[in-house]
């Protein structure tokens, strides 16, 4: 198996290394933009054949499993009398108590044994907290539509759906299957007229009917509503659960006595308006978001109970390993802090405790690993961020992500509200001031 992986693991290192030579010589965004691009694709290919050449007994009829579950009312599509409604789903009574266990399970172990603050939002939130955050602005794909039929697609995937079809015919020469697998690769940097353009250019049309297509629009994948009867306070459905707790920062703050480090949870809905959901229930329009938010004062990241998981070896995938191409590997927690390869015990202490909680809901430990966000896809408020991702048929599949996210969402807040939503403290010493 390592015979046939290798040349895919020297072919990732090789872009990981020139992406990091030309963001140290200072290349154009442009240059550096495309080479971590084909940093990406080079990466989905080794994944691809190392989810292909899993042992036999691991791998699951995905339709036979979904029928069987439907059949037994663990779930079903929401609506179904009416046709149904894609990316929505209703829980049967199996489904529920399943639902219902994880969930009571995800209470003991991180609120109660952490003594975690829990709260629960309103889902309607007002627009001027969503402007704030960047979601009204940046949380968007692009979309086209059936010129005749209306039905809506999310252009990225269309158009590379489309060009694996056209790459896979006899017809097409080496030098075009080349171009378009070099579109494939800067997929994610494409502008709204570049995108367009490309529609023109491949000639795709809807895969459904044949008819042609509108060119590329920005798709917000909130759900706007107003609040009252007005229609004076635009809003939407929350995305997210985070939000509500950054905003009650300031009462939990003090309901702490003031005093850090705190952390406050909550378990609720959230919605996201996709496109066009095609996987089940991985991707859904609305879904039960469990989140914590963990306070900390930034020069003190130093968890006390970190020994407690120190000791645990836990699958990871770091961002060195991924851009050099190599595997994830075992790591001892207390080493990976140790290391710098996660960046503070206090973010330590939370993947071995999130570790911990998919074992005791029933996931294996060899299916549970760890990725580290590579320096490109950081977000640029994130001092170190962590996915745990589980293998299924779909392959490596995010389940939690796990950021040191700084102060950057309670600092956004507070500029746009001039509420200051911070903490205090006496210091050990006096600092002097001429």
């Amino acid at each position: 198996m390592e015979e046939v992986l290798a040349p895919l693991r020297e072919a990732v290192r090789e872009q990981g290394d020139l992406v990091h030579q030309m963001k140290a010589k200072g290349a154009a965004e442009q240059e550096v933009n495309k080479a971590v691009a084909e940093l990406k694709a080079r990466k989905k290919i080794l994944e691809a054949k190392e989810l292909a050449l899993q042992p036999k007994e691991d791998v699951v009829d995905r339709v036979k499993m979904e029928d069987t579950l439907k059949r037994r009312f663990f779930y079903d599509q929401a609506f179904a009398i009416y046709g149904g409604v894609s990316g929505l789903y209703d829980f049967g009574p199996v489904g529920c108590a399943l639902k219902n266990n994880i969930l009571q399970a995800w209470r003991q172990h991180f609120i109660q044994e952490e003594q975690i603050l829990e709260i629960d939002c309103t889902m309607l939130t007002p627009e001027p907290v969503l402007k704030t955050s960047g979601h009204v602005d940046k949380f968007a794909d692009y979309m086209v539509k059936d010129a005749k039929t209306g039905e809506c697609y999310r252009a990225d995937h269309l158009l590379k759906a489309h060009l694996k079809k056209l790459m896979s015919d006899e017809k097409c020469s080496q030098e075009k299957a080349k171009e378009m697998e070099d579109v494939i690769t800067q997929m994610d940097n494409y502008t709204q007229q570049e995108l367009a353009d490309l529609f023109v250019k491949y000639n795709v049309k809807s895969p459904a009917t044949g008819n042609d297509l509108t060119p590329p629009t920005s798709f917000n994948l909130m759900f706007k509503t107003s609040i009252g009867p007005g229609g004076n306070t635009p809003g939407y459905l929350r995305p997210e659960t985070a939000q509500g707790m950054f905003l009650n920062f300031k009462r939990l703050l003090e309901f702490n006595q003031g005093k850090l480090p705190f952390g406050a949870a909550q378990i609720g809905n959230s919605f996201r308006n996709e496109i066009s959901p095609r996987s089940g229930l991985i991707r859904v329009r609305e879904f039960t978001m469990a989140e914590i938010e963990h306070f900390v004062d930034p020069n003190e990241k130093i968890h006390p109970k970190f020994s407690n998981v120190a000791d645990l070896e836990i699958l990871l995938f770091s961002s060195k390993a991924q851009t050099s191409g190599q595997p994830a590997g075992l790591m001892r927690l207390g080493d990976a802090v140790d290391q710098g390869v996660i960046n503070n015990s206090v973010l330590g202490y939370f993947i071995g405790r999130i570790y911990l909680y998919l074992l005791k809901v029933g996931l294996s430990k060899d299916k549970v690993r760890f990725r580290q966000h590579m320096e490109n896809e950081m977000a640029h408020y994130a001092c170190d961020c962590w996915d745990a991702e589980s293998l299924t048929s779909y392959g490596w599949i995010e389940i939690v992500g796990c950021a040191d996210r700084s102060c950057y969402d309670l600092t956004c807040h507070t500029r746009a509200t001039k509420v200051p939503l911070v903490a205090e403290k006496p210091l050990k010493e006096p600092i002097s001031f001429c």
